[in-house]
C-alpha cells in the first residue's frame, strides 16, 4: 500500500462523524461489488478528492476491512474482508436509522419487490429479519396478491400477527424471501441463498447486499 498517499481524516463533530461513516460505507459497497476498482474511480464515485479517497482506502486496509492484492500490469485489486462485510452491514443500519428519506425508500422499494413477486408468480413470501424494514415490507404487502407465511428471526418472539420462525424450514412451502433485516443483511442474504434458488431470495436495494461477490484475486509475487 506504498502508493496510497497520506491525507488527513477529521473527526470531531457529529457532522464530521455522519461524513466520515458516509465515506467508508460509501467505499466498502463500492469494493464489495468490484474488486478491480481504482482509487481514481473510488474519488469520482464518491464524489471527493484523489487524497482524501487514498486516505480513506488506507484507512479501510489498516483496520482490516479492505484487502489489496498485487495484481499484474503494476494493479492493486481491493475486496473485503469478513470484517469488512460486517462493518458495512453495521453502517448501512446505522445510517438507514438516521435518514429521514428510510420510509420513503423503503415503501418504495419493498412495492417494487413484492410487484416483482405478483409478476413471477409467488405468493407465498417470508421475511428475513424483524425490524423497521420488516414493519414497511408487512404493510406494503397488504396492498399486493401476495400472502406472507412468516418472518425468520433467530432473535425475535413475536411480530405481530405473523408468524415468526428461526428458520426457513420452520415455515413451510414458500415461493420467495425478502431480506428485511437491518442488523446483518449480507449474512441473512447469503444463508437465505443456500436454502431457496438465488433468483428467489430478494432485498431491497437500499441494503446493498452484494447478490455476487468478486471472486477473490490470485497474488502474484
Amino acid at each position: 500500500m506504498n502508493n496510497l498517499r497520506s491525507a488527513p481524516v477529521s473527526s470531531g463533530s457529529d457532522a464530521d462523524d455522519r461524513a466520515e461513516a458516509a465515506i467508508t460505507l460509501g467505499m466498502l459497497n463500492a469494493v464489495a461489488g468490484n474488486a478491480v476498482v481504482t482509487q481514481r474511480s473510488l474519488a469520482r464515485e464518491l464524489g471527493i478528492a484523489l487524497g482524501l479517497a487514498n486516505a480513506y482506502l488506507k484507512r479501510c486496509v489498516n483496520k482490516g476491512y479492505i484487502k489489496v492484492t498485487h495484481v499484474p500490469a503494476r494493479r492493486y485489486a481491493y475486496y473485503l474482508t469478513p470484517k469488512g462485510f460486517a462493518e458495512k452491514s453495521r453502517l448501512t443500519a446505522e445510517y438507514l436509522s438516521q435518514s429521514f428519506d428510510f420510509f420513503r425508500l423503503a415503501r418504495g422499494q419493498c412495492h417494487e419487490l413484492f410487484t416483482l413477486c405478483g409478476r413471477r408468480g409467488w405468493k407465498r413470501v417470508a421475511l428475513i429479519g424483524a425490524g423497521d424494514l420488516a414493519e414497511i415490507a408487512k404493510l406494503v404487502a397488504d396492498n399486493h396478491d401476495t400472502h406472507l407465511v412468516g418472518l425468520v428471526d433467530p432473535k425475535a418472539t413475536r411480530f405481530g400477527r405473523l408468524a415468526v420462525a428461526r428458520d426457513l424450514g420452520a415455515l413451510g412451502e414458500i415461493d420467495a424471501a425478502i431480506v428485511t433485516d437491518l442488523r446483518e443483511p449480507q449474512a441473512s442474504f447469503d444463508r437465505t441463498r443456500a436454502l431457496l434458488p438465488e433468483e428467489r431470495v430478494l432485498a431491497p436495494a437500499l441494503l446493498h447486499v452484494v447478490r455476487q461477490r468478486p471472486p477473490l484475486p490470485t497474488e502474484s509475487g
